[in-house]
């Protein structure tokens, strides 16, 4: 297995190189973009009163930053709809920033920023431009920020905490309905602990950066008591990689070192670091509001209403690796994945799931921020060279229906939300 560090294209602050890029993410995001689309009203109310006050602060321009753009679909209809509120406000000239990982497609997202060599957003005050980096390190100069946001991306850890993970591929362990495989409760508490830490150095690096009264919403897939974004779905995954591993084209070396580093947040675990102490992100932030929310999935609410199970599987397989994939990828390096067999994935009729869960957390200012630690990721070996056929194969062999014959086991998409809006220090 490769760890990210390895990899010199991939940030110091990083356990994935990105989502699956030409155009894939684009094309299988519309679940993160129903997410999105609950909380824009945050987004609407961050325009309508930042105050007037900062637009005088940094180098003139007003600066709009998303973290963890992607391809760039769902981050471009974002900033419209921001603009939409903000340039009626101020005749200054505007600048959206789309952020992501260097290893980030970003020659796809510059097609979608000038389709047909034109500007996406309408108007002659608006400037867009493109920062690789790590959003757990400041990327942008201090007091230039006016509004940021995130979706989903600060679910990834910034670092594998723990070197293994012999029991499950996901840090928030299987599904109660499953319960196929563990993880400790001492490795949850690490897990918890790092990502809370994670929160906090994000916002320390967005103080920097934010004017006094500037605003930040943060939204991410998350959990509660009910439900979590990853039941279900990680355990059909966890059940395809075993299978290899039981044909021994996985090793279990490989499938201990192997996990997915993205963390199922509670609400209250979203908004720690903005009051807690101990995660030296206390102060920076006045939260304004805050959501946890469930969305409809697209592709089951299609399901349920045309019924056609092919098209239904090729959705979900699409959707989970848009975001899974190049991480699985990096544990098996000497392979690389093709697009299942549509003879692999037969699906049968039964009880499927029918929502999408995230949360949202908006966020302000303060008026300093402390500088955040380095923690050099873990080191791992490499995959055996036996391994790539397996790789090659892994998502035909998942079936994301392969126990909806079996009621209460197939909770595959539902996943929560959080979401926070904030603000920063109202002091200059």
């Amino acid at each position: 297995m490769t760890d990210p560090a390895d990899d010199p294209a991939i940030s110091a602050h990083s356990t994935t190189s990105g989502m699956v890029g030409g155009g894939f993410y684009n094309a299988n995001s519309a679940t993160q973009w129903k997410a999105i689309e609950a909380v824009l009203p945050f987004v609407d109310e961050a325009a309508n009163t930042l105050p007037t006050t900062s637009f005088t602060n940094g180098n003139g321009t007003v600066c709009l930053a998303d973290f963890g753009c992607s391809e760039g679909l769902n981050s471009i209809a974002v900033m419209q709809r921001a603009l939409a509120g903000l340039l009626p406000r101020t005749d200054r000239p505007v600048q959206t920033i789309h952020s992501d990982l260097p290893t980030n497609d970003f020659s796809r997202l510059f097609v979608n920023l000038r389709p047909g060599g034109r500007p996406v957003f309408d108007g002659a005050r608006v400037y867009s431009a493109a920062v690789a980096g790590s959003m757990y390190d400041q990327l942008l100069p201090d007091r230039s920020l006016h509004l940021a946001t995130t979706f989903n991306a600060i679910g990834f850890l910034s670092r594998r905490p723990v070197e293994v993970l012999p029991g499950y591929i996901c840090l928030n362990g299987p599904s109660a309905a499953r319960a196929n495989g563990f993880v400790s409760s001492e490795d949850r508490h690490i897990f918890a602990e790092q990502a809370k830490r994670d929160v906090a150095d994000f916002l320390k690096m967005r103080a920097r950066e934010l004017v006094p009264g500037g605003k930040l919403l943060v939204q991410v897939f998350g959990a509660n008591e009910v439900a979590r974004t990853c039941d279900g779905i990680y355990d059909l995954l966890n059940d395809a990689v075993l299978a290899f591993v039981a044909t021994g084209e996985i090793s279990r070396e490989t499938y201990d070192r192997y996990y997915q580093p993205v963390y199922m947040r509670a609400l209250e675990e979203l908004t720690a670091p903005v009051s807690q102490e101990a995660y030296g992100a206390a102060g920076l932030f006045r939260i304004d509001g805050t959501r946890s929310y469930e969305i409809p999935v697209p592709f089951n609410t299609r399901f349920d209403a045309d019924g056609d199970l092919e098209r239904y599987a090729t959705d979900y397989v699409n959707f989970f690796r848009a975001f899974t994939q190049s991480i699985l990828e990096t544990a098996l390096p000497e392979g690389r994945p093709k697009q299942p067999r549509r003879s692999d994935l037969q699906l049968r009729e039964g009880p499927y799931p029918g929502d999408a869960g995230a949360l949202s957390l908006p966020l302000h200012r303060h008026r300093d921020a402390a500088d955040t630690h380095r923690i050099s990721p873990s080191q791992s070996p490499r995959s055996t060279s036996t391994e790539h056929g397996a790789w090659r194969t892994i998502w035909a062999a998942f079936e994301p229906t392969k126990y909806v014959d079996r009621p209460g086991l197939c909770d595959v998409i539902r996943t929560r939300s959080q979401a926070a809006f904030s603000a920063s220090s109202i002091t200059s």
